[in-house]
């Protein structure tokens, strides 16, 4: 599979990552045999970034991801993961429920300091069982996740302090390439107007449907020299399924202004002979500053039809057709959008 360079750092990634988190039990659970099959599919298929996080499964992703590389060549892969959250170990009958199922018996602080942000480095050693970590990703900073109020404080202990030991970190070798890993735009502007980074995972706004990049965040990737990795490229499932009753978007039901949206770019791929989602998860890699789409599922059979899409690449001519149909997400208010 082609590679593609990471900002100025000279880390190679491949075009196509595989993120975890449903690994960890994204709505449903995913015994450890199922995980290591979607792995060895992954693996089999070319993928050779695997990006995790200590959210995922609450430390369960980070076990099922590390054990599965630590039997790969050393130099073989790019393993990223997450800074930001701290597990807390409680009580089986107090574990929490963020939509993780039968996930370990921890809860998650938020500390984005330089001290939070160390001492979560170290944890997701021993969860992986690994001794190197390629690129950290600053997960869920912003109004997104935490609302107005809480997010000045986070992003206060980011740029105060947690930013020196993410650079800390890289000027020793430890790590190659840092970023943010969010849901949304402002706070990767935020974070870029008062520092270099080298990466962006941003999951769901540089998509088929949602351009919620295009107009600041990409040109300004570009001036910066900062790679995206583009996730939630199916925009929850609705850019896969289509709008079927049920389809989510953004992580809630799909609204009918974009169930219709979807309905007619379905209908643009379908007079091309294309299932929608092969445009959708192509349309990312046409810019230079992608350095990877990131494709996440815990069934092997699902990641192996998705990289079915992958080639033939689509001409740039079949997606001006999609243009009029596309959005932008609403400004965030002062209260937390993704609860």
């Amino acid at each position: 599979m082609k590679k593609r360079t990471i900002g100025r750092t000279g880390l190679e990634v491949t075009e196509v990552s595989f993120g975890a988190a449903a690994l960890g039990g994204l709505y449903r659970a995913c015994p450890r045999d199922q995980a290591m099959e979607t792995l060895k599919a992954a693996w089999d298929s070319g993928i050779r970034y695997f990006d995790v996080a200590p959210w995922y499964g609450f430390g369960l992703g980070e076990r099922y991801v590390g054990d599965f590389l630590r039997d790969q060549p050393e130099d073989s892969y790019v393993l990223s993961t997450k800074v930001g959250r701290l597990m807390r170990p409680v009580p089986s009958d107090k574990v929490p429920n963020y939509g993780y199922v039968d996930p370990l018996p921890f809860d998650a602080d938020y500390d984005y300091s330089y001290d939070g942000i160390m001492r979560s480095v170290e944890f997701s050693y021993a969860r992986l069982g690994l001794n190197r970590i390629d690129m950290l990703y600053v997960h869920d900073i912003g109004g997104y996740t935490h609302g107005k109020a809480l997010n000045e404080r986070y992003l206060g202990q980011l740029l105060g302090s947690g930013l020196r030991a993410l650079e800390e970190l890289k000027s020793s070798g430890t790590i190659k390439a840092y970023g943010l890993g969010v849901n949304e735009v402002p706070v990767c502007l935020d974070v870029m107007h008062a520092a270099d980074i080298d990466c962006i995972l941003l999951a769901g706004r540089y998509t088929l449907l949602d351009r919620s990049a295009v107009a600041e965040l990409l040109p300004l990737c570009e001036k910066k020299g900062t790679s995206l990795v583009v996730g939630g490229v199916f925009n929850s499932g609705i850019l896969a399924t289509g709008p079927v009753p049920g389809a989510h978007f953004d992580y809630l039901p799909a609204t009918p202004d974009v169930v219709a949206k979807v309905g007619a770019m379905e209908e643009i791929a379908r007079k091309h002979g294309l299932p929608l989602a092969q445009p959708a998860l192509q349309f990312p890699l046409r810019h230079p500053c992608v350095a990877s789409v990131l494709i996440g599922t815990a069934k092997a059979t699902s990641l192996i039809r998705n990289m079915q899409l992958v080639e033939p690449r689509l001409p740039d001519s079949l997606y001006a057709e999609f243009e009029g149909l596309t959005l932008v997400a609403p400004p965030l208010g002062d209260e937390a959008v993704r609860v």
